[in-house]
C-alpha cells in the first residue's frame, strides 16, 4: 500500500488524458466489485497511474469522476470593471506602456476620481492598484488593436534570425585578415522607390579595400545568394566573414543559413548606425554612385550593361585607384584627430599584407601586367554612355535611345579599330564637352522666354499718372479705392498688390528720368597760392597758411533746374 503523498515509479509515464481513460474504464467495475476485488483494482490503478491509494479511491468515486471529466477552470480575478478602469487610465496617461502605467496608477487614479472621471468601489480600487504591468498589457491587447484601426502589427519572419546574428561595430574589426567583408546594397530607383528596379550588391574587404559590385535585377534573398557566390569567385582570396546591415534582404532564412553553410562568419551592424559599416558606405559613394549616379535603372538589358560596367571598373578601381585608410583616431577635448595611412591601391595593400599567400600575390602580379588603365576607362565610359541613354535623372522615366545622342567618347570606345592611344588623345578634349560621364550629365534644355501677359491696369496707366502728378504721396490703397469707385466690377482689395507693383515701376522710372535730366556740375581745380604750405619737412614754427579761395560754382539756380517730377 502506498502512503499518501508517495509517487510510484510509473508516475509520469502516461499522460493525464490516458489516466482519465483508465479511470473511466475501471470505474463501473470498481463500483460493482466486492471488498477484495476493489483492493486489487486500486493496486493496479496505482501502479499504472502513479497515484497514491487515497487519490485513486477519490478518483474512482462518483464525485471525483465528474471532476475528471472537465478541466479545472480558474475564476478570473479582474472583470470588465477593472478592464474599463485600466483603459481609462491608459488613455489618461497618453497611452504609455504597461510598465510605465503601473508606476503612474497611484498618482493618476486619485486625480481621475477627484475630478469625477472614474468611480470605483473599495474592492475594485484595491485591484486596480495591485494590477501588474503584464496584466495591464494583457487587458489592453484588444484596445490597442482597435486604436490602430483593427490591424495588428506583424513582426517580420526575419526578426528571430536577426536576433541570433551578433552585432559588430566599426571599432570591433581590430585589423582583420583579408576575407572579412562588409556587404550593402545600393538602390537605383531614382526619385521613386515604387515598383521593381535594379540594386547593386557591394562587398568591400576591410583589410585591403578590395571592392566587388554585382547588379541585382530585383531585391530578393535568393538573388543575394547568387550575387555573393559570384563575388566569392571574383575575390582573390576566400571570403571568411560578411557584415550585413539589418535589411530584410540579408536577415532572412535564406542568406544567413547559406553563409553558415559556406563557413562564412555572419555579423550585422546596429540599427540606424551607418558608421558601423563605414568601409562599404564609403565605397557606395566613391565607386557605385560615382560610376552610376542617382538615376533609375530597370530591366534585364540595363542589368547586362551594369555587369559590363562593373567588370571594367573592378579592375580599374582595385588595381589603379589608390584610397585612404584610417590608421588611428583619438579625441582631445572636443576635437577628433584622425591619422591615415599613405594612399594605396587594394592591389598594393594585398601584396604588402603578410597573411596573403605567395600564390595569390603571384597571380595578382601576373594579372596586373596584362591590364591597360586607358582601355579599362574607355570601356567604363562606353557603358556609362549607354546607361545615360536609358535613364532620366529628373522624372525617373526612360529617355529615347538615339544614335545621335552618343558622344565621341562612346564612338571611339565602340569602334573596332579604336586603340587605347586614340582614346587617350581624345581625353584632352573632354573638358570642352563638360561632364564625361553620361550617367551624371544633365541634358541642356532650351530656354523658354516669358511673355508678358496683359494687365487690367494697362488702360488706366495714364489716369494713375495724372493722379500722381496732382498728389505725389498718393498710396496704392487710395488708388485702388478710386479705381473701385469708377469700375467696381473690375477692382477691389485683391488688386492692391498689382497696383503696388505698378506704382513702384512708375516711381523708379521717374527717378531715372530725374537723374538723366540733372545738369552736370563743372568743378575746376584751384591752384594753391604760393604762401600756403603743407609743413612737410619744415622744422621751424608753423607759418600762417592763407585760406583757399574757391570760385563760385557754375550752378543754375533757376526754378527749372533740379526740379523733381510731379510724383
Amino acid at each position: 500500500m502506498h502512503r499518501i503523498g508517495s509517487v510510484s515509479p510509473m508516475a509520469g509515464r502516461i499522460s493525464m488524458g490516458a489516466r482519465r481513460e483508465v479511470v473511466s474504464a475501471v470505474a463501473e467495475r470498481y463500483r460493482l466489485a466486492g471488498r477484495t476485488e476493489k483492493g486489487r483494482i486500486l493496486d493496479e490503478l496505482c501502479k499504472v497511474t502513479g497515484w497514491h491509494r487515497k487519490h485513486a479511491v477519490r478518483a474512482l468515486g462518483g464525485q471525483s469522476t465528474i471532476v475528471l471529466d472537465r478541466p479545472r477552470q480558474r475564476k478570473p480575478t479582474y472583470g470588465s470593471i477593472i478592464k474599463d478602469a485600466v483603459v481609462a487610465l491608459w488613455e489618461a496617461s497618453d497611452r504609455v506602456c504597461g510598465k510605465r502605467l503601473k508606476v503612474m496608477i497611484p498618482t493618476l487614479l486619485p486625480a481621475l476620481e477627484r475630478h469625477g472621471r472614474l468611480e470605483l468601489s473599495k474592492a475594485d480600487r484595491v485591484l486596480v492598484l495591485e494590477v501588474s504591468a503584464a496584466t495591464i498589457d494583457r487587458q489592453l491587447v484588444d484596445t490597442k488593436i482597435a486604436a490602430v484601426g483593427g490591424k495588428r502589427r506583424r513582426v517580420g519572419f526575419y526578426s528571430a534570425i536577426r536576433r541570433e546574428v551578433p552585432i559588430r561595430t566599426f571599432n570591433d574589426w581590430n585589423d582583420p585578415a583579408p576575407g572579412f567583408c562588409e556587404v550593402d546594397m545600393v538602390a537605383h530607383g531614382g526619385t521613386s522607390v515604387a515598383g521593381a528596379f535594379i540594386q547593386t550588391l557591394t562587398m568591400v574587404d576591410v583589410a585591403t579595400g578590395w571592392t566587388e559590385c554585382i547588379p541585382l535585377v530585383t531585391r530578393e534573398s535568393r538573388l543575394v545568394v547568387q550575387a555573393m557566390e559570384r563575388a566569392q569567385s571574383l575575390f582573390p582570396w576566400l571570403v571568411l566573414g560578411a557584415d550585413f546591415d539589418n535589411d530584410s534582404a540579408f536577415m532572412n532564412d535564406v542568406v544567413v543559413p547559406w553563409c553558415r553553410e559556406q563557413k562564412i562568419e555572419v555579423t550585422r551592424s546596429r540599427a540606424y548606425k551607418k558608421n558601423d559599416q563605414a568601409f562599404v558606405e564609403q565605397k557606395n559613394g566613391a565607386v557605385v554612385r560615382r560610376l552610376v549616379g542617382y538615376g533609375r535603372f530597370e530591366g534585364i538589358d540595363t542589368a547586362h550593361v551594369l555587369v559590363r560596367l562593373y567588370a571594367a571598373s573592378r579592375l580599374h578601381t582595385n588595381f589603379f585607384q589608390p584610397s585612404f585608410k584610417l590608421k588611428d583616431k583619438r579625441r582631445e577635448g572636443a576635437k577628433v584627430i584622425k591619422r591615415y595611412h599613405a594612399p594605396a591601391t587594394p592591389y598594393a595593400r594585398a601584396l604588402a599584407h603578410p597573411m596573403v599567400t605567395e600564390a595569390v600575390k603571384k597571380r595578382l602580379r601576373e594579372q596586373y601586367r596584362t591590364l591597360d588603365p586607358v582601355a579599362l576607362l574607355a570601356e567604363i565610359r562606353a557603358a556609362q554612355e549607354e546607361l545615360g541613354n536609358r535613364i532620366d535623372r529628373r522624372a525617373g522615366g526612360a529617355l529615347r535611345e538615339t544614335a545621335a545622342g552618343k558622344s565621341d567618347v562612346a564612338a571611339v570606345a565602340h569602334s573596332s579599330t579604336a586603340a587605347p592611344a586614340a582614346f587617350a588623345r581624345g581625353l584632352g578634349n573632354d573638358l570642352a564637352r563638360g561632364e564625361p560621364r553620361a550617367t551624371h550629365r544633365r541634358p541642356k534644355r532650351r530656354y523658354k522666354k516669358r511673355v508678358r501677359m496683359p494687365s487690367k491696369l494697362d488702360p488706366h496707366v495714364a489716369l494713375i499718372e495724372g493722379w500722381l502728378a496732382a498728389q505725389p504721396p498718393l498710396t496704392a490703397i487710395a488708388i485702388v479705392g478710386r479705381l473701385a469707385e469708377r469700375h467696381p466690377e473690375q477692382f477691389g482689395k485683391k488688386q492692391h498688390s498689382m497696383v503696388q507693383r505698378l506704382l513702384r515701376a512708375l516711381r523708379q522710372g521717374a527717378a531715372q528720368t530725374l537723374i538723366a535730366e540733372t545738369p552736370t556740375v563743372r568743378c575746376e581745380n584751384v591752384a594753391q597760392p604760393p604762401e600756403a604750405v603743407d609743413g612737410s619737412g619744415y622744422g621751424g614754427p608753423d607759418p600762417p597758411t592763407a585760406p583757399l579761395s574757391v570760385p563760385a560754382l557754375n550752378v543754375d539756380h533757376s526754378a527749372n533746374a533740379l526740379r523733381p517730377p510731379a510724383w
